[in-house]
């Protein structure tokens, strides 16, 4: 396993780190959950990103299960709030209420005294900004959490942000966006912004939902048992993807990969790590040898000849707009 900073700051994560979104207390058993959380920690992942909301919460119960007994300071632990947690009006956003009781219920369930990075999981147009990052300075400040970060932010939300956050001294490093050959919109404006501010990418998704693992053949139906068949989980975000354009393209990138020496999915993770603003690429499993196999795209280095000819062959179905990056204009 290869390292990074994350961002300017002083922490290293793992260049691949494990999620439990779709996975963890849902999709798959408790006992595959922890088997692949042991083969996470097995091939070197020591960073792994969760969320209050996933499951129901029931992802994070699951990582802290799993987690339990490993040496705390050698893990990166990382969890969000925002979406709904409960039925409550106040039990969603990222009012002061919801942030300070979303914390200690998501240190509760992770069973440790504090996360390593906190996330704010989609921007809230109904709480002042401020409001949000007076609540996260004082997680900060109280080491419930060492760090601050942001999912699918705008760069405008993620400057102005930033600018708090300096004010009040709270480090704010990172940006978990969606990205991957098929899906760039933070290239244009995040990106850069976050270059300039010291602030790294976590990202989301770079296989596509799976479908630059080439699974997914034009003109077939989707394999049985795969996330495309299992409205539980996600087939709404893969369904974009699964028309014969994209799947015929995606289909020219076998040879490359072998070129490579690399597998459809090793590919797709290591071209969205030859970006310098991506820290680490998540990754989820449903089984172990899923783990095994994507962690071989650490520290793969790409030459300019096949990410040239990647880009000649997905552009014309790849998505760019920076506008695609989007939180909901009321709370959900």
């Amino acid at each position: 396993m290869e390292f990074r900073h994350l961002g300017r700051s002083g922490l290293m994560v793992s260049e691949i780190s494990y999620g439990n979104w779709i996975t963890h207390g849902s999709q798959v058993e408790e006992d595959a959950a922890f088997s692949c959380v042991r083969a996470a920690l097995d091939a070197g992942i020591t960073t792994f990103d969760t969320a209050d909301v996933y499951a129901g919460t029931r992802a994070e119960d699951v990582l802290g299960r799993a987690l339990e007994g490993q040496r705390r300071e050698g893990l990166e632990i990382f969890t969000k709030v925002y979406w709904p947690t409960g039925p409550g009006r106040n039990d969603r956003g990222l009012s002061r209420k919801h942030i300070m009781e979303s914390i200690n219920g998501s240190l509760r369930r992770l069973r440790t005294d504090y996360v390593d990075l906190y996330q704010a999981h989609r921007y809230d147009y109904s709480t002042p900004l401020e409001e949000t990052m007076e609540a996260f300075a004082d997680v900060v400040h109280s080491g419930k959490a060492h760090y601050i970060g942001v999912s699918e932010w705008k760069a405008s939300q993620i400057r102005e942000a930033h600018a708090l956050a300096r004010e009040l001294r709270i480090p704010l490093v990172s940006s978990q966006p969606q990205y991957s050959m098929l899906w760039r919109v933070i290239e244009s404006e995040v990106i850069p912004t976050s270059e300039e501010l010291g602030i790294g990418q976590i990202v989301w998704s770079p296989m596509a939902q799976g479908v630059l693992s080439g699974k997914y053949l034009p003109g077939q139906p989707p394999p049985a048992g795969s996330r495309a068949t299992d409205e539980k989980s996600g087939a709404g975000f893969i369904a974009k993807w699964l028309t014969d354009d994209v799947l015929t393209r995606v289909q020219r990138l076998r040879p490359l990969a072998d070129q490579a020496g690399l597998s459809m999915a090793q590919l797709a993770i290591a071209w969205v790590l030859q970006n310098p603003n991506v820290s680490s690429a998540i990754v989820g499993a449903s089984r172990p040898e899923q783990v095994h196999d994507n962690v071989k795209a650490a520290g793969v280095k790409l030459d300019a000849d096949l990410l040239k000819a990647i880009d000649e062959i997905v552009e014309p179905v790849t998505e760019r707009d920076p506008a695609r990056t989007e939180s909901p204009a009321e709370r959900p």
